[in-house]
């Protein structure tokens, strides 16, 4: 990258930053209305991915799955807060269809050659959205023509049973009364897809989120290489945090690589400044900042397409904007992924997306045996209420309240123990002023 500057806005002002704060504040999901908006990202998400997952049948295309998810989520969010003229919402993850060995992001242009399903192929749905910047994402995987009768088996069983307990046991280490950290979170992650005999996907990345931020400062990290390691910092969770947990685990080395498939799905980033030359490029710049702001997109909801082709190289080379590649696993392997968004709060975890998982199509010997991921997949999201014993209560009450007595029997001591007049008066004195505080009282 060439040409690139940071931004750095440096504010002397205390009563701006106390501002600032304060917003940061009502922007938590401390806030109700914040709380409200999340879940209702997160309705039309689980509505949108179920009409999705519905349509993976076989010669369905590609294409159309995106087209027809993309358009879904538009139109939903569009109804919401329509009183507020100026709110942001819409899409937040264009709706991606990678299949089998593909890992993620294949989400094509009406240009690109059609990709239709086959039977038993392994479907991996994603897609967001958002509103007023409050985010939810999810992933979901379908094997092509599965249901009771005809079960999914063999390495496709094992990679979709290893990625949802994955997902459930990460899920509720979340939690912050466990004290666990990030690495812990991959740790287990890789401990249950070894189980299975599969493999976390190398360095894919779960984040924190807030308000128009697709990843925050702290990360979870799959399966990662020893350079990953070094740059990932250790982290604990919070109440009022909110993140995007996604797990994607393959039958083979989990090695992710790119295989030169057109890069469609980019985000702006942040706080970078750059003067493109080319006027394709500062045409296309502009109107994608315009009408998708910090969110990800697709170069497929550009006017023009082809424009669009042509304007996103510049961009790109200096960084103005990030790709989210199109990656695979080796040929022959099965990937699977499973993604939620969960809001952490006192009261226990709110998992907001995701559908339910079908176990009754899945046909596998291997089973989680260990004791303590059993407990722990068994664990309610909602933490219990602590109950109050009624007769611990009762029997405390009608106890004497001791604590009177001892001040006035502490109080004889001093005089009793005085010889001298001097001595004698000073703790007459004090006798005196602790009478008079407890007749006060």
């Amino acid at each position: 990258m060439t040409a690139k500057e940071k931004r750095v806005s440096i504010s002397s002002d205390s009563g701006s930053d106390s501002s600032s704060d304060e917003e940061k504040e009502n922007n938590k999901p401390s806030n109700d209305l914040v709380v409200t908006k999340y879940n209702m990202a997160a309705e039309i998400v689980n509505t949108v991915l179920k009409e999705v997952a519905a349509k993976v049948t076989v010669g369905a295309t590609v294409l159309d799955l995106c087209s027809f998810g993309d358009n879904r989520l538009t139109e939903l969010t569009s109804k919401t807060f329509k009183k507020e003229k100026n709110m942001q919402k819409g899409i937040a993850m264009p709706t991606s269809i990678s299949i089998d060995n593909c890992i993620c992001h294949f989400s094509p242009l009406s240009s690109d050659p059609p990709v239709e399903l086959k039977e038993g192929q392994m479907v991996k749905i994603e897609l967001g959205a958002h509103i007023d910047g409050f985010i939810a994402t999810a992933a979901h995987t379908v094997v092509v023509g599965s249901s009771e009768d005809h079960k999914v088996k063999d390495k496709q069983a094992r990679v979709l049973l290893a990625a949802h307990h994955a997902l459930e046991a990460a899920v509720r280490m979340l939690l912050p009364s466990k004290e666990h950290k990030n690495f812990d979170v991959s740790e287990l992650i890789t401990k249950i897809c070894k189980i299975y005999d599969v493999s976390p996907v190398e360095n894919m990345i779960s984040h924190d989120i807030s308000q128009f931020k697709m990843s925050g400062e702290k990360q979870i990290i799959l399966n990662p290489s020893d350079e990953q390691k070094g740059k990932v910092e250790k982290c604990t969770f919070a109440d009022y945090e909110v993140y995007i947990l996604d797990v994607l685990v393959s039958s083979g080395e989990g090695k992710a690589k790119n295989m030169d498939t057109r890069t469609t799905i980019y985000k702006k980033a942040d706080d970078l400044v750059y003067s493109l030359k080319m006027k394709a490029s500062r045409e296309f710049f502009s109107k994608a900042v315009t009408k998708f702001g910090s969110m990800p997109f697709t170069l497929r909801a550009s006017e023009d397409e082809k424009k669009a082709k042509m304007g996103i190289i510049e961009c790109e080379k200096h960084g103005l904007m990030q790709p989210y590649q199109v990656l695979y696993e080796r040929e022959g392997e099965f990937v699977a992924q499973f993604q939620t968004t969960v809001i952490i709060m006192p009261t226990g975890l709110l998992k907001i997306t995701g559908l339910p998982f079908e176990a009754n199509k899945i046909e596998c010997d291997v089973k989680i045996e260990d004791e303590k991921i059993l407990a722990l997949l068994k664990e309610p999201l909602k933490l219990k209420k602590k109950k109050t014993n009624q007769k611990e209560k009762a029997e405390n009450a009608s106890k004497p309240d001791e604590s009177a007595t001892k001040p006035a029997e502490k109080a004889t001591k001093p005089a009793e123990k005085a010889t001298k007049p001097a001595e004698k008066k000073a703790a007459d004195g004090k006798d005196s002023a602790k009478a008079k505080t407890k007749k006060a009282g």
